[in-house]
């Protein structure tokens, strides 16, 4: 389970430093993907074959789930851990995230996420503004 929060950098050949608390969960490789809010999503090999397995359930006839399919593995990059624990990640998942310098890099249950420090904070002020309506709706799911 990934869980915290941690600042990094990435640096000018695009590698960001992965937090030493998820590199052993992550193995080897691993997956980077266009995740939503405009963050990166990342996800063990055996979490994203799990995800592969639910998306190709989705109704080619839909057009949402095309669409949704379509973005979700276009964007998606396997990478591996050099021996300084950082990856190299490809300019086009920087550019879809704005990740320029500064970066927070989320542990969320069965995946981490990478986002612009500007936009988690952004984000972050917004949903704590919210937070008790959410959690109010969480109540339909059982929380």
């Amino acid at each position: 389970m990934f869980m915290g929060e941690y600042q990094h950098s990435v640096d000018a050949k695009g590698r960001l430093i992965i937090p030493a608390k998820f590199r052993e969960q992550l193995g080897e490789t691993f997956v980077i993907t266009r995740g939503l809010d405009q963050c990166l999503f990342g996800y063990t090999m055996d979490e994203w074959k799990k995800i592969e397995e639910k998306l190709k359930e989705l109704p080619v006839t839909k057009k949402d789930a095309r669409a949704f399919t379509r973005f979700f593995f276009s964007g998606a990059t396997e990478v591996e851990l050099d021996k300084q624990g950082r990856v190299n990640i490809p300019s086009t998942l920087l550019s879809y995230a704005q990740l320029e310098k500064e970066c927070i890099v989320l542990g969320v249950s069965n995946r981490f996420e990478i986002w612009a420090k500007d936009s988690w904070e952004k984000y972050s002020a917004e949903s704590e503004d919210s937070f008790n309506d959410i959690a109010e709706n969480l109540v339909d799911f059982d929380f």
